[in-house]
């Protein structure tokens, strides 16, 4: 089962906030820390790894979403939302974490970027889910070409809050464009020429790497990692995979693996893990780039590309 982050009242949230911050408004100097930093708050992981590269020593990034915890379904706490208030910016995507938006709303409407605006590509596939809902895959990140758009956005706004550092955080910005620009590249080179394009996954956050390589996703749950797949999408899904001689499953992690598993076991299949880089786990070591490079892996592996 998923971890789920510490749940606090709504209604709590904005007492604790003024409680703890002894205001009713933002703050408005852009270089208040006491180190000149520019305060960071970042919605969960990979828009903190984007800040944290982009902005280098100009920053001071801190993530909403602790390692470990499913950022889905995240509650804040009246001290998150005081950090929210006062940072000089909040990065988020909108839709993805509701109680993010809510504190974003009423906290810092005019200090906060949804980075999935404007994004270079998007997921056709994020129309149809397998809960039979339509609906926007807020997973933008895992297309190396959105998450350089995010660095670019990011590094813009930086630049207007800190013009003194415009020199050091457009080293940083192109460094960044840069490695998701290899990125990109080696997975358009190890993804050219496979076996299967079927991507059969636990959960569909995968819509936007399935459709910057050609692969096509296949949910065997929708867009809500907590929805459980119906009896019939179970068979639909495990139809597929003896169709189309599918030879692996992927289970996400922070996700219990035991209904990819199960169809895994029914079909004659196999399971992998593939990373949606949500978050990190406790204690992990490896990083954006290290992890979408596991991931490309693994995917080589799984699809049986050449």
């Amino acid at each position: 089962m998923r971890q789920r982050a510490r749940l606090v009242p709504a209604a709590l949230l904005v007492a604790g906030t003024l409680a703890l911050t002894g205001c009713t408004g933002p703050t408005t100097d852009a270089t208040s820390a006491s180190d000149g930093t520019l305060d960071i708050v970042a919605a969960f992981y990979p828009l903190a790894y984007a800040a944290e590269a982009v902005g280098g020593d100009a920053v001071s990034v801190t993530s909403l979403t602790p390692p470990g915890a499913e950022p889905h379904d995240i509650e804040l706490s009246a001290a998150q939302v005081a950090e929210i208030s006062q940072a000089d910016l909040v990065l988020y995507i909108r839709g993805f974490q509701p109680a993010v938006d809510e504190a974003v709303d009423q906290q810092a409407a005019d200090r906060a970027i949804d980075v999935a605006a404007g994004l270079s590509r998007r997921a056709a596939s994020s129309a149809d889910t397998a809960d039979g809902q339509s609906a926007e895959d807020p997973h933008v990140w895992l297309d190396p070409a959105n998450m350089s758009s995010i660095g670019d956005v990011i590094a813009t706004r930086l630049t207007e809050l800190s013009p003194g550092t415009s020199s050091s955080i457009a080293a940083a910005s192109t460094a960044f464009d840069d490695s998701m620009t290899a990125l990109d590249a080696e997975f358009g080179s190890g993804l050219a020429s496979c076996a299967s394009t079927d991507l059969v996954v636990s959960h569909e956050a995968f819509g936007y790497l399935a459709d910057a390589y050609g692969l096509t996703q296949v949910g065997i749950s929708g867009l809500s990692p907590e929805a459980e797949p119906s009896p019939a999408r179970l068979r639909e899904v495990a139809d597929l995979i003896e169709t189309r001689g599918v030879t692996t499953i992927y289970y996400e992690t922070l996700v219990d693996p035991k209904v990819a598993e199960t169809i895994a076991a029914e079909t004659g299949a196999t399971t992998a893990v593939l990373d949606p880089l949500e978050g990190l786990p406790p204690g992990a070591e490896g990083d954006y780039l290290s992890i979408m490079r596991e991931n490309l892996a693994t995917l080589v592996t799984g699809q049986g590309c050449q």
